[in-house]
Parts: C-alpha cells; structure tokens; sequence
C-alpha cells in the first residue's frame, strides 16, 4: 500500500518519514522508481567495518514526473526473507528484462562474508521473492547493473573497507588481506556479464581499469581519485561513464571509456562533499533532463547511518563532461 506522499524538490529529502540511502534510480513503465536501502534509527556502534549500517529490508520508492509526490511502496524485500543472509542488506540496484524487474543487493552471507544476491518481481515496486542462495562467485558490495541496447546485462560491484573488497585480491577471501600500498595502483571495481536470466554471471568478475589522461593506472594513495565505492554506469552520447564514491575524500567522481567493461580514462568530480561520511548516487535520464540521486545526513543532523535521498539535475558540457555540482 503507498505510504506517506510527500511533494519531492530539488536538493531537499524526497522522504522525511524513513531514513534512506544509496538511491539508484530507473525509469520503468513511464515512471521514475527510486531503490534505496533503508537505514535504521538505532544508537550502535561506528567503526570503519560499517557496522553502523544495519539495513534489514528495503523499500521501494516512485515519482510520476520531477515536481510530483514521492510515494513509498512500502517494504518489498527483508531480510528474513532472504534464506542465505545474516544482516546488513547495503546499497541495491534493480534492473528490468524478460519481462521482470530485478533486485540486486549485497548481504552478508552466514559466516560474515559479503555477498550479492538477486530477487525478482511482475511489479517495479514489488514484492521481490528472492532466490534461495546468492549468485555463485560473487563477493563484496553495491551491485549496480546496466542492460545494453542488445540485451546484455552487466553487473558493477566491489567497496573497500566494511565493503571487503581488499579481501579478495587473490580470488579467495583472505581476512586478513589489506589494500596495495599508497603507490601501487589502487583497486578497480569488478564488473561481470549476467546470464541471460540475470540470476548468474555468464562470465567470471575481473577488475576495471581506470587510468588518468596519460593512461597511468590511478594510484592507491590518489584518494581523490581513485575508486573506494558505490559504482554506476551510465551511457551518454555513445560513451560510457563510470562514476563512483571515493570514500575518504567524500566526492563522487567519473571517468569515461568507449566499452562498458572498460577500461575508463578519469575526468572528474560530479558532486563535491555532502554532509556525512558516506556518498553513493546513481545518474537517471527521465523526461528529457538528467539528474543526480544522492544522499547526505542532512535529515539526521549529520548522523551518518541516517541518511535521506536527494535530487538534483546534472548537465553536461559539449565536449560530453559533466559540470560539477557543488553541494550546498
């Protein structure tokens, strides 16, 4: 049942009554469908494992047009509902094809390690039913899923830190593994093909390459560079933009390649600093204008585990760069 209309606007909460976060957004059956995860209002411990983040469940949020309300479907997956998951369900995506909507969303597995798992449902807004166990040979943090004109779908993912992406430089989870040291170059995002059920990878996950104008690798030590979180991918005259959180230096920033598995030449910053440690978005075209979804602590007070989505509209230069927004 929809829950709680409120009217959205530019760079305000497009929900006030739940915290949210990690917004991807995507135009289906003519409407604008905003996926978050749902931060919880508990008083637990901060640390840099993020176990902070205690998400269970996640909602499903729609708009008609850019000025209209925002409408909360209510809860269409939780996490009891998930049978391989323990806690923190993170960052999700959907995608639609074979005629069915599609959620993307990491959860730890059973013995703490991250995983991505897939649900499924007629209905942009749910419920999803999700399948009985992750898809095989995935790890770490915030799926996000771009479907090409032709039809195939590929899947970004991977975060540092709590996200444990560091863990699995040797492609088996190592605990203990730390990240390459400040001159090396600095971990990429994974990115796989999705079987044509989009419920497997068709191809096994291999790092992205992203280099600086000169074709060097970005290094560990660049943290105003190089990649930490929160990957999105989206396509704008005939390029490919890969565009991601850089975590300590709290930017959101893009690079652009002319394949969708890479590799990506780095370009910019899309929006400066928000209020709050965390910052992950997703870049949506609808009705003929672009926008930024994003989220800050603003509603909170600066809480950083309770978090509220935002909007703004994004413009590109001629030349296909994106203009930066400063965050206000």
């Amino acid at each position: 049942m929809d829950t709680k209309a409120k009217i959205a606007a530019p760079n305000e909460p497009i929900v006030t009554h739940i915290y949210t976060a990690d917004p991807s957004a995507h135009v289906f059956e003519g409407k604008l469908y905003i996926y978050p995860s749902h931060d919880i209002d508990h008083d637990g411990p901060t640390n840099d494992n993020g176990d902070q983040y205690a998400m269970e469940d996640y909602h499903v949020l729609s708009m008609d047009n850019m000025e209209s309300h925002c409408v909360d479907h209510g809860a269409a997956l939780h996490i009891k509902d998930v049978p391989w998951a323990s806690k923190q369900m993170w960052a999700p995506d959907a995608a639609f094809k074979n005629d069915t909507y599609y959620l993307f969303f990491p959860a730890r597995d059973k013995d703490g390690i991250f995983r991505i798992g897939v649900a499924s449902s007629a209905s942009p807004s749910g419920p999803f039913q999700a399948q009985e166990n992750y898809i095989p040979g995935s790890f770490s943090i915030d799926p996000a899923v771009f479907v090409e004109e032709d039809g195939q779908a590929y899947m970004y993912f991977g975060g540092l830190w709590g996200g444990q992406l560091e863990k699995w430089q040797t492609g088996e989870f190592n605990p203990e593994a730390v990240g390459p040291d400040a001159g090396a170059p600095a971990l990429g995002p994974q990115v796989a093909q999705l079987s044509d059920d989009m419920l497997t990878f068709k191809s096994e996950p291999k790092e992205i390459s992203i280099v600086d104008e000169e074709g060097n690798p970005i290094a560990a030590g660049d943290e105003d560079r190089r990649y930490f979180e929160g990957p999105w991918m989206h396509k704008f005259g005939g390029k490919y933009y890969l565009s991601y959180s850089t975590g300590t230096t709290h930017k959101l920033v893009y690079a652009i390649g002319d394949h969708p598995e890479g590799p990506f030449v780095f370009k910019g910053t899309i929006l400066t600093p928000v209020l709050g440690w965390t910052t992950h978005h997703s870049i949506v075209e609808f009705q003929g204008k672009w926008y930024l979804f994003y989220h800050d602590a603003s509603l909170s007070g600066g809480v950083d585990h309770k978090r509220s989505v935002k909007f703004t509209e994004l413009a590109y230069n001629e030349d296909g760069t994106i203009q930066t927004i400063e965050y206000k």
